[in-house]
């Protein structure tokens, strides 16, 4: 009989491929299970690559409409869609070739094909070509989200859309209405607004970017209305149809909208369909998602769970932390995930970032803080690259000055949350990021403002 193996993981996405690199590292004999023929998630294939591919090209594009002739330069540009769309996929390809490639130099056996649980410890493999199983000593699901419905709305992957349809339109929309004013609707709706749609934004809320800081948001919806966004705030989509010529959204209260294409954008819900859960006695919660503890164990022996299948944040970043902790855990007895610092990006432009507690939370919590902010108009780096949108705050302990939350709204804010993210991980406060000596001109620089006026003493305000 062949020996089991020490970990099986299900699902390659970024919280299942790096679970299974690190296993590999610790020594445990490991294989991979992915139904998909390129490994990497929705992450990789239609998810956050190829949008971040979009979201650059279109950029350019839109910069050398209207951006070029502030810096003396004259151009004429011209959309090649197909071009871009190519583009797109060539990076998706490239980087699917290397995880690959990381397979094979982990030495980590692949398995094509749907798992399901046959017993907590054996797990059937079904391919095209038939079905096989597997014994292992521990099973790690790591299968994701998927995309969530919305009642009343016929998602028909032409006209009514879901994220992945909306990365390889093959021509510009005239007019995209988007439902959902998260991270991927925005995202989404910039490329194709950049590109020359009109974009109409629906959200159920009577903001944008719901849990991310009111302030910081508020700053971000001003800023992607100038860009030409239209938002409908507060309202209910009751329904969403393909026409003859395009589709027709149902707005409760309000006059109908006719548009070339939908995209649904409310969220995301658990993958966890066909996994035989039920075979092993693994329950759901009431929003389908796999309870575990704080070592990722679920209720049934040997089987983890991590990433979008759990509770908290769908990010791919957060999966990664929890594989990696997960299997170092199983190998070492050691393995933590600190939730307080877990970043949130949003890659419109300008971009939003976010990590530790916002203004709400703190107040809801009772906790008293001192914040300082500070603009991008005021930093001779963003005044350099023509973009000065958008500011950084800082949010700290009152009494202790340890940095409970930074919130960004402006320029490469994705970058320079990672500063931010450290000094949280490393409980600095407010006065060890104001003291810290900060390279000149760089947009850094205003991070370390908004820490300095903290204590009420920025330089340059």
């Amino acid at each position: 009989m062949t020996e089991p193996y020490d970990l099986l993981v299900i699902g390659a996405g970024p919280g299942g491929y790096e679970a299974a690199i690190r296993a590999a590292q610790l020594g445990l004999k490991v294989a991979l299970v992915e139904k998909e023929k390129v490994l990497g998630g929705t992450c990789l294939r239609v998810g956050c690559i190829p949008s971040k591919a979009l979201l650059e090209s279109s950029e350019l594009f839109h910069e050398a409409q209207h951006g070029f002739s502030a810096h003396g330069i004259t151009a004429e540009a011209r959309l090649d869609l197909a071009k871009m769309l190519a583009r797109k996929e060539s990076i998706v390809a490239g980087l699917a070739r290397g995880i690959d490639g990381l397979m094979k130099k982990n030495k980590i056996t692949r398995l094509s094909g749907h798992a399901r649980f046959v017993a907590p410890t054996r797990i059937a493999v079904r391919a095209a070509d038939g079905e096989s199983e597997h014994e292992a000593r521990r099973v790690l699901i790591a299968t994701g989200s998927k995309v969530a419905s919305l009642k009343g709305v016929d998602i028909d992957g032409e006209r009514i859309v879901t994220s992945t349809e909306a990365l390889s339109f093959a021509s510009v929309p005239q007019h995209l209405v988007v439902i959902g004013a998260g991270a991927i609707g925005l995202e989404l709706g910039s490329v194709w607004a950049r590109l020359g749609a009109k974009v109409t934004v629906l959200e159920y809320l009577d903001r944008i970017l719901a849990g991310m800081d009111t302030e910081i948001a508020a700053d971000a919806h001003k800023a992607l209305a100038k860009q030409g966004l239209a938002f409908q705030l507060g309202v209910r989509v009751t329904g969403a149809r393909a026409a003859q010529t395009g589709a027709i959204v149902d707005i409760e209260g309000k006059p109908s909208l006719e548009c070339d294409r939908v995209l649904v954008a409310v969220g995301r819900s658990p993958y966890t369909e066909g996994l035989g859960l039920d075979a092993i006695g693994l329950a759901l919660d009431n929003r389908g998602r796999i309870p575990v503890n704080a070592h990722f164990e679920t209720s049934v022996p040997n089987v983890y769970a991590i990433g979008d299948v759990i509770a908290g944040p769908m990010l791919a970043h957060k999966a990664s932390e929890e594989g990696v902790a997960c299997v170092e855990r199983i190998a070492t007895g050691h393995g933590h995930v600190n939730y307080d610092a877990i970043p949130s990006v949003v890659y419109t432009a300008p971009e939003v970032a976010s990590v530790g507690k916002n203004e709400e939370e703190l107040k809801a919590a009772g906790r008293a803080y001192r914040k300082g902010a500070f603009p991008f108009m005021a930093n001779g780096r963003a005044k350099a690259l023509g973009h000065t949108e958008g500011k950084v705050k800082v949010l700290a302990d009152a009494q202790t000055d340890r940095v409970l939350g930074v919130h960004i709204v402006g320029p490469r804010a994705g970058d320079l949350i990672a500063e931010a993210v450290a000094a949280i991980e490393f409980g600095a406060s407010s006065e060890d990021i104001a003291r810290t000596c900060h390279a000149h001109p760089t947009l850094a620089e205003v991070l370390k403002e908004a820490a300095l006026t903290v204590d009420g003493r920025a330089i340059h305000l």
